[in-house]
């Protein structure tokens, strides 16, 4: 099999509470991994255009779907449809990343409906 050398670079967003690269992004999807540092949680928020699959990849999340809040670990996973409440958080003191597959038509920064957030963007 024949590996083809990446020639593009992946940019990295940074954000108070961490970062996210997006990896892929094709019509219909995108592929972002998102760092948490220890502490700190994402708003709480939902999407009107797309629906999200999130993957743990390292860590512990704490997540809140709606009225649930749980907890994965590596290689747990959950949906969430468009138009669902929902955060992810870090309560522990070593970093949290998790794989973000998107879909929908539209996967702009600019559908987040922020319902609260701790650094002042609701």
């Amino acid at each position: 099999m024949k590996t083809i050398p990446r020639t593009e670079t992946i940019e990295r967003a940074e954000r108070s509470w961490g970062w996210y690269e997006t990896v892929s992004e094709v019509p219909g999807n995108k592929v972002k991994r998102i760092h948490i540092h220890p502490g700190q949680q994402l708003s709480l928020q939902k999407h009107h255009q797309r629906a999200e699959h999130w993957v743990v990849v390292q860590g512990t999340a704490r997540v809140t779907l709606g009225e649930r809040q749980f907890d994965m670990r590596q290689g747990q996973v959950c949906d969430i449809a468009v138009g669902q409440v929902h955060r992810l958080a870090n309560l522990t003191q070593d970093p949290v990343e998790i794989v973000e597959v998107q879909f929908g038509h539209y996967l702009g920064e600019d559908d987040i409906v922020r319902l609260q957030d701790d650094y002042g963007r609701a």
